[in-house]
């Protein structure tokens, strides 16, 4: 699968990890992030990761920066984007069963790379449910739409 990263200045190095492991589990990287510790400023790279996935550029998207919440917040701006802040394996696999989420965002502040390791691989792995959550997720839609 090709997954869309970005990020950014908080969070090159567990980008630059996160990139490594994932090639190693097969999947291929296209890298909208920063590669250097200058401040930047995040809303440009969540926009192009959001608008990315929302064309089908790749089949799912991961966020860093600090908290992953500013990442989280742009993302969700772009139609058609689901992100989820995600600190734990739980989370990780609620968000794709349940909310059906495209963008994952991780906090390199808040959650170790070991730990975001494990959560990338957990949402990764993981696959919406459908069913009753479908009727949510297409409520979400029309939210959007309106």
């Amino acid at each position: 699968m090709t997954i869309i990263v970005g990020n950014d200045h908080a969070a090159v190095n567990m980008k630059e990890e996160i990139v490594t492991y994932l090639k190693e589990l097969g999947h291929q990287v296209v890298n909208y992030g920063v590669d250097t510790a200058q401040s930047c400023d995040y809303p440009e790279i969540g926009e192009k990761v959001g608008q990315a996935v929302a064309a089908g550029e790749g089949g799912l998207g991961i966020l860093f920066c600090g908290t992953g919440i500013g990442m989280a917040i742009v993302a969700n701006k772009v139609r058609g984007v689901r992100a989820a802040v995600c600190t734990d394996t739980t989370m990780a696999r609620l968000a794709r069963q349940h909310n059906n989420a495209n963008i994952l965002t991780i906090g390199a502040r808040i959650t170790g790379t070991e730990a975001a390791k494990d959560i990338v691989r957990t949402y990764l792995e993981s696959e919406f449910e459908g069913g009753r959550h479908e009727q949510r997720v297409d409520m979400i839609r029309d939210i959007e739409n309106r």
